[in-house]
């Protein structure tokens, strides 16, 4: 097998929710498979750190604060990139509002506006953005991260899985709006992963009540655990790389066996 189709050497990816979890450990992961890296999030002390660490491996790093959410705020941090470097050649969607367990006969239009706002328009629009300058030089892969609750609805998750199952249909159309111009877009579809978000579910337990909660939802899947951030990232750097260069417009499963004991 040829292993150099993983490569990622001269390529330069931009990283949204680049800070932490899965988004971080994405952008460590592309760094080692030789990418540079543009990593984005709200918070630049947290991005100093991952920049930190990339460029301890010998790789660029740019840490740009940006809330993604706003459409003016993409217009800034996309001249920050362009001043930089001369274009994008993967760009991972990862930036993400977590999930509000809420009833569609209490939820209110601000708690809809700021879930559709980060994990749809702005995805779409940064998507815009990029695919522009992908276009002006040659091609691209954009990877966006979904969800399994994007294919499968649970109960007070409406509007965060009605987001991701948008993610997940963008993902199809945007592929064959992009194929002529050699931009391909996939997705991955991470389950239960030990991220901030998921940990947050458990925030009025105590340490050990939670533990205790997360093996117990570990134990119902097929892998018998929580996945976690680094396991995510593996798909990604494919996702990014030749290796998949003749797959566009499709979004992985990785959720340790759920979806195949609890069926669509």
């Amino acid at each position: 097998m040829d292993l150099s189709r993983f490569s990622l050497e001269g390529k330069v990816a931009l990283i949204t929710g680049g800070s932490q979890g899965i988004g971080r450990a994405a952008a460590i992961e592309l760094a080692k498979a030789g990418a540079d890296v543009v990593v984005v999030s709200r918070k630049m002390a947290d991005l100093e750190k991952v920049a930190a660490e990339i460029e301890s491996m010998g790789r660029n790093a740019l840490p740009v604060a940006a809330n993604i959410s706003k459409i003016h705020e993409i217009d800034k941090m996309m001249e920050i990139v362009k001043s930089r470097f001369d274009t994008i050649d993967i760009l991972v969607n990862n930036a993400a509002t977590s999930p509000a367990y809420i009833s569609i006969l209490e939820a209110e239009e601000r708690l809809w506006d700021s879930i559709m706002n980060l994990n749809l328009k702005g995805l779409y629009f940064l998507t815009q953005a990029v695919a522009r300058l992908m276009k002006a030089s040659g091609g691209g892969s954009v990877i966006n991260v979904s969800s399994v609750d994007g294919f499968k609805p649970q109960k007070n998750l409406g509007i965060y899985s009605a987001s991701k199952a948008a993610v997940n249909m963008l993902t199809k159309s945007a592929a064959i709006e992009l194929a002529p111009y050699n931009i391909r877009v996939n997705g991955i579809a991470p389950g239960a992963v030990r991220t901030r978000f998921f940990e947050a579910l458990f925030v009025h337990f105590s340490a050990n009540e939670a533990e205790a909660a997360i093996q117990k939802m570990g134990d119902k899947l097929p892998l018998q655990r929580i996945g976690l951030p680094e396991e995510m990232a593996g798909a990604l750097v494919y996702l990014a790389s030749d290796a998949s260069g003749y797959m566009t417009g499709e979004t992985m499963v990785i959720d340790g066996g759920l979806l195949q004991v609890s069926p669509l």
